[in-house]
């Protein structure tokens, strides 16, 4: 089930996001953040209006999804960023492409006009991902992020979410 995350939700999505900044290169953080950071997102996230959506079975959170406006400046008001994480062990089930789907009708429906994929260690996974999703390549920069004693690319990827400036893409 994809529902609305809640504050009560921020235990699990911090113990998710965790193991991603642990053992991944799909995020450039090197500490995981406190329980009361996503906590606190989740309140953000709502108040602005922004989706943040979590994957649920049995109580248990599977993974989760947001989009959040791309830049603060006014002028990218309707341009978001989608972040998403699956549970490391539910990889692969379906997950990932329900709750993208799910968070591109919510940002849509948000107001957002266009969504941005900020792809960190050009994961092979998030890029198949996206592109199932609708998403088309718009750049990579290369040899941005050190994590692991290796240095990473971010890919970034763009899909409209209205009929305006679909055939500029």
């Amino acid at each position: 089930m994809v529902r609305a995350a809640r504050p009560d939700d921020a235990a699990q999505i911090a113990a998710l996001y965790g193991h991603h900044v642990r053992h991944g290169t799909a995020t450039f953080d090197t500490e995981p953040p406190p329980v009361e950071h996503w906590r606190d997102m989740v309140d953000s996230m709502r108040a602005r209006g922004w989706p943040f959506l979590v994957a649920e079975a049995d109580g248990a959170v599977l993974g989760f999804a947001y989009a959040a406006q791309f830049r603060d400046r006014p002028a990218y008001r309707h341009c978001c960023e989608d972040s998403i994480y699956i549970r490391a062990d539910r990889v692969g089930h379906g997950i990932g492409t329900a709750l993208l789907g799910a968070l591109v009708e919510a940002a849509r429906a948000s107001g957002f006009a266009q969504m941005l994929a900020v792809i960190g260690g050009a994961e092979p996974a998030s890029v198949a991902l996206h592109t199932k999703l609708g998403f088309r390549h718009s750049g990579r920069m290369k040899n941005v992020g050190y994590k692991f004693g290796r240095w990473l690319d971010i890919v970034y990827m763009q899909r409209a979410l209205g009929a305006h400036d679909e055939e500029n893409l």
